[in-house]
């Protein structure tokens, strides 16, 4: 049998894997030529001989960089991969190389070269390149090529890989993308990188996206990324990582030439009876008309000077308020309060924007000094507006603290109740808390309360740069107090709520869940200089069936179930638990593969999490969270459990899993396996309720359901065990048995198949 290893050429990783099967899945693939035996005792490469030494292990190739370059021009992307990886092996590596084509790319364009020298290609279609993966499959015993089915290919001769040495590879191909409604998708496949064996040493994807008509919209869902943009026509986009592994297909949307951005994507899959209904993600952006009519707003801008802020956090604060100061709007105004044993003042009022060059020289005779007197800084902020002046212009409270209450009143929930009594309607807070010593419970409950966010600034971390970001963002407001209604659709269990306000440059994105498939109609109302403003959208399509769609889609589910796990946990840290909260985490948590320290059981748990199994772990957490809330809310700790839970309730995209988790944990699609006992297994799947089909591992039958049926074949994938779900069936692939009689009946050969799988387990 010949002996197979991968090259990974999507995003992430080049290596070479020996006898590997869970962890063989990749995108490109070399499969080497059978090694050539010389004469004498130890020849290279090595062959089997009775004098030589065992011989070593296969090393996997080591990439040392891996980049992508995207240029997108009305809607043309021209893909090019570059890479360098290096060889540690005492012997030369050479074979066919097999790139699959991207799912929805119409590729008109390949190019492949080596070390710079052009490599010729083969084109094979999704036929063509079906049998190409399953001949693989069967030869190797391996599944991995399983999830190409339905795909195309290109082939080619690789020359060489030298020992100790290292090459170059480079890809290039075309694709037409196709816009939906005006939305633009661009998909680049490197979810398989998640079974690398190893972190890629760096990664870069850099998209440059350039059009006749406006951009308007700028979305990733699957990855956390840098958006730049130059002009109306033009946008860079930005993700890069290193020591990391892939475990999601780089998706990215624009839209293009509307005059509002206002985008459904959704995700249902009608066969999940567990949890049935779909999931839907709304992308919201300013309609250019808006930027027009940009809001005046009020900023009140209240810093703690006690005596903790002295040296580099207190200048990096005062660097930040001069950023602050230097870009408002000329209708803006502002006011600035300082707090330690006292309180002091810029001015008496807000004051008009062509003053704030005459604040900063009292800016920069602030020193740090003295106690930390919250509560009256914050009533003597909530005084500078009324909710009639915010009803015709946003008031925005920056609120910067690096410590607990130590003057005048200290009890955080009379300070809240304090705050709560006195503060106007509308009045937006957002919180920055610097360094451990701060109360995460009293920071979280002021930003919640008033529809604002926290941000936590760790040891390490730049205030200023902190600071000045989260105020770029907010800088030019174009619509206030937004709410949205789906009319005769019903969707439920929405993040966030209530809805942010929006911003020039910015987007909202909406997650959230709906009861049936179907057309609907939206209205989204706000307000502008107090006046109502309101935005119809109509024949938005919800989908009745999404499976073998998008991998971009196909994550919806996770996406929403990461931002309701975050929701629950800080409900959960500043109210305190109770049973319901955390079986719906528990429950959330095992479906959608979302691992935190608080959610840990995926990775240890040995059995099936079927209903007993979650009831058993349910009951476990509410009292590990019952002591937890009793714990300090200020320390490491709790800055840490404040900040990582703010993150995932706000998530734009998913995070990936840590490498711990992947070993044992995998996505596919909209599912979640879990290895137990040598078996992946649909965390979906309850022992105690369903039953299995047997399905003999490479057998027809086998291949048949993972052409069928993609997510199927997608599940297949992960290796030999595997037990998934599809259309209310649980198909569980077992050991093919080599020696039966064919004159055998069917009821013993299940009773041995079963036999088998007992011994294993």
């Amino acid at each position: 049998m010949k002996i197979r290893y991968f090259l990974p050429l999507t995003l992430g990783i080049l290596f070479l894997l020996l006898a590997l099967p869970q962890e063989a899945r990749a995108d490109g693939i070399i499969i080497p030529d059978p090694p050539v035996c010389f004469p004498g005792p130890c020849p290279p490469p090595p062959c089997p001989d009775p004098v030589c030494p065992p011989v070593p292990p296969m090393q996997q190739l080591v990439v040392r960089y891996h980049k992508v370059d995207i240029m997108i021009e009305d809607q043309v992307a021209v893909t090019h991969v570059d890479q360098v990886f290096y060889n540690p092996n005492d012997w030369t590596i050479e074979g066919t190389y097999i790139f699959p084509i991207p799912v929805d790319a119409a590729v008109s364009a390949f190019t492949l070269w080596v070390d710079g020298k052009p490599v010729k290609g083969q084109v094979l279609d999704a036929e063509e390149a079906r049998r190409t993966y399953e001949e693989i499959v069967r030869s190797l015993r391996d599944p991995a090529l399983l999830e190409y089915a339905g795909q195309g290919a290109v082939k080619a001769r690789i020359f060489p890989i030298p020992s100790k040495g290292e090459q170059r590879i480079e890809l290039e191909y075309t694709q037409a993308l196709t816009a939906d409604n005006g939305l633009v998708k661009y998909v680049y496949p490197l979810s398989t990188e998640k079974f690398s064996a190893l972190p890629l040493e760096e990664v870069s994807v850099s998209v440059d996206i350039r059009s006749g008509s406006p951009i308007r919209a700028v979305y990733s869902p699957s990855h956390n990324v840098s958006i730049e943009r130059v002009d109306d026509h033009h946008v860079r986009v930005g993700y890069e990582e290193s020591n990391v592994k892939p475990d999601a297909d780089f998706s990215l949307y624009y839209s293009v030439g509307e005059s509002e951005a206002f985008h459904l994507l959704s995700y249902r899959d009608p066969s999940d009876e567990v949890d049935p209904g779909g999931f839907f993600l709304l992308l919201l952006a300013p309609r250019p008309e808006a930027e027009e009519e940009t809001l005046p707003k009020d900023v009140i801008l209240v810093l703690d000077r006690s005596g903790s802020m002295d040296g580099e956090k207190f200048l990096q604060a005062q660097d930040a308020l001069r950023y602050i100061l230097e870009r408002l709007n000329p209708e803006d105004r502002f006011n600035i309060i300082t707090f330690s044993t006292g309180i002091e003042m810029y001015a008496d009022e807000l004051r008009p924007a062509d003053e704030a060059k005459e604040a900063l020289p009292w800016v920069d005779r602030l020193s740090a000094s003295g106690s930390t007197d919250i509560n009256r800084a914050l009533l003597e902020a909530t005084a500078m507006t009324t909710e009639a002046r915010i009803r015709e212009r946003p008031a925005y409270l920056i609120f910067l603290t690096d410590g607990l209450p130590t003057e005048g009143e200290i009890e955080p929930a009379r300070i809240l109740e304090n705050f709560e009594y006195a503060a106007p309607q509308g009045l937006r807070l957002f919180a920055f808390g610097v360094g451990y010593d701060v109360d995460t419970y009293l920071l979280d409950t002021l930003a919640m309360n008033q529809h604002g966010t926290s941000f936590y600034v760790q040891p390490g971390e730049r205030l200023d740069e902190a600071l000045s970001s989260f105020y770029f963002k907010i800088s030019t407001p174009v619509l206030t107090d937004l709410s949205l209604d789906f009319g005769d659709q019903t969707v439920f269990d929405v993040y966030p709520s209530p809805l942010p306000d929006l911003f020039v440059g910015s987007q909202i994105v909406v997650v959230g869940r709906y009861r049936e498939a179907g057309a609907a109609d939206a209205t989204l109302s706000g307000y502008i200089q107090g006046q109502e403003k309101i935005f119809r959208f109509t024949d938005l399509l919800f989908e009745s069936d999404s499976r073998g769609g998008s991998p971009a889609e196909a994550a919806l589910p996770r996406l929403w179930a990461t931002r309701k796990i975050g929701a629950l946990l800080n409900r959960v840290r500043l109210d305190g638990p109770d049973q319901e909260t955390i079986d719906q985490i528990v429950m959330l948590s095992i479906r959608y593969g979302i691992v935190t320290p608080y959610t840990s059981y995926l990775v240890t748990e040995e059995m099936p999490l079927g209903a007993a199994e979650q009831e058993r772990i349910a009951g476990e957490q509410l009292a590990d969270m019952k002591s937890m809330a009793s714990a300090p809310t200020f320390g490491q700790e709790a800055v840490q459990r404040a900040s990582e839970q703010g993150a995932m309730a706000g998530a734009d995209a998913v995070s990936g899993l840590s490498e711990e988790a992947a070993s044992v944990v995998k996505i596919v699609g909209s599912h979640t396996f879990v290895l137990t006992d040598g078996v992946w297994v649909d965390t979906s799947f309850d022992p105690e309720k369903m039953k299995t089909v047997h399905v003999p591992f490479l057998s027809k039958e086998y291949f048949t359901l993972a052409t069928t049926r993609p997510e199927l074949g997608d599940a297949f994938a992960l290796g030999d065990r595997v037990i998934a779900l599809s259309e209310g069936k649980a198909y569980e692939v077992v050991e093919a048995i080599q020696d039966e009689d064919p004159k055998m009946d069917q009821v013993k050969k299940f009773e041995r198949r079963d036999g088998l799988q007992a011994r294993r387990r």
